[in-house]
């Protein structure tokens, strides 16, 4: 009795003044049915829509906006922890702010990175996307953000000629690795717009192939490796500035470059560095270990 008792004080204290036994039933019968499967999709007559209600504060936060900010992105404090990353972006001339992945908004801010192997599949979307930035507005440059280990010789080849034929200037900048066929996409860029970043590592080699089935058919490809081999001698030559014969004895090995040597060779037109990182700074390998 004391237990019950104690109980009934308790809950009395916790209720506010105006509250009344039927709206504290309403309150508990409301609760419980969020957290219970529901029987139909239909709602009673009279019961809150809890869907809209949610949805409709979500779209008040997402538009929430900064005084005197005219910027297509403002001050986050939230972002999706899982998947790929989506941020606030508020397209020009347009008042709300929208959630938006990561690619989706370096796509519209004209920027295209390359940060994986380039494969048929993923050479084809670059090749969109440049095509499709370039019918937009081709007198705004187009950006090449590279951090790749290179790709098959075909796609590479379709974003290097598609860089070539479009009118928007396109600006390459290499950050970690450009190795293999990223290193002459890195070195396609237009002149004084090719960058990377000092502690960069950029790679150059002679494509590779290989073949099977009859003798005619080996011969065949070879001569077709033999064609593609002896463009990107040519482009490699014609974009860095080197003799043709200097290209040929190079490339039959692979070739390495820091920043500072692909600087040197042509392949970019400066080095970008931070005011954090100095002059001095070399590239450390061990985990942990800052950049000075």
């Amino acid at each position: 009795m004391a237990t019950s008792a104690l109980a009934s004080s308790a809950s009395s204290r916790l209720l506010p003044r105006s509250s009344t036994p039927t709206a504290s039933a309403s309150t508990s019968s409301t609760s419980t049915s969020l957290f219970s499967r529901p029987r139909s999709l239909s709602r009673s007559p009279g019961a809150p829509d809890l869907t809209a209600n949610f949805f409709s504060n979500v779209h008040l936060a997402v538009t929430a906006r900064r005084e005197g900010s005219s910027s297509s992105r403002g001050k986050v404090t939230m972002m999706a922890p899982i998947g790929t990353p989506k941020v606030p972006y508020r397209t020009p001339g347009e008042g709300g702010w929208q959630w938006v992945d990561i690619w989706n908004v370096l796509y519209r801010e004209r920027i295209i990175f390359l940060g994986q192997y380039i494969d048929e599949e993923f050479g084809n979307q670059i090749v969109a996307t440049m095509l499709y930035l370039d019918s937009v507005d081709s007198t705004k440059p187009m950006y090449l953000y590279i951090n790749c280990p290179g790709g098959d010789i075909t796609p590479c080849m379709a974003i290097y000629d598609t860089m070539e034929s479009i009118k928007s200037p396109v600006g390459t900048l290499a950050l970690g690795y450009a190795y293999n066929n990223a290193g002459l996409l890195l070195a396609a860029g237009a002149k004084g717009m090719r960058t990377a970043m000092p502690l960069t590592r950029v790679a150059l080699m002679s494509p590779a192939g290989s073949a099977r089935g009859q003798a005619d058919d080996i011969i065949n490809e070879a001569r077709e490796l033999s064609r593609v081999r002896n463009y990107v001698y040519e482009q490699v030559s014609k974009k860095t500035g080197q003799p043709l014969e200097k290209v040929v004895k190079d490339l039959n090995r692979i070739k390495r470059f820091s920043a500072k040597e692909a600087l040197d060779y042509g392949i970019i037109d400066r080095v970008v560095r931070p005011k954090r990182i100095k002059p001095d700074a070399r590239r450390q390998e061990s985990v942990g270990v800052g950049l000075g």
